[in-house]
């Protein structure tokens, strides 16, 4: 049984949900793009590896930043939801500015 070889069009269904995952959050699809971007950089002055690395901890970190939004948004609408389902006298309230 020959081995059908795999053409660079082809998603695997790992690249598949990940990029329906990043276009579902495009603040983060920028994070990593910008992070590709400053593997693949070739215009501009060559930058020194410490240079890169500054501007790579930065992008790491605004991912990080965005990510930890994203997931306490989740979070606090899961609980929100569990205890909802659990007592349906609880009322929601929103926190003021």
């Amino acid at each position: 049984m020959k081995k059908k070889k795999r053409t660079t069009k082809e998603l695997t269904a790992a690249e598949l949900r990940l990029v329906e995952q990043l276009r579902q959050h495009p603040e983060m699809m920028e994070r990593v793009q910008s992070i590709l971007e400053l593997a693949y950089d070739e215009s501009g002055p060559l930058k020194t590896a410490d240079e890169v690395e500054e501007l790579l901890i930065a992008q790491i970190r605004r991912l990080g930043n965005v990510t930890m939004s994203h997931w306490a948004t989740q979070a606090k609408e899961r609980v929100s939801s569990e205890v909802r389902s659990q007592d349906s006298t609880v009322l929601s309230r929103k926190k003021k500015h």
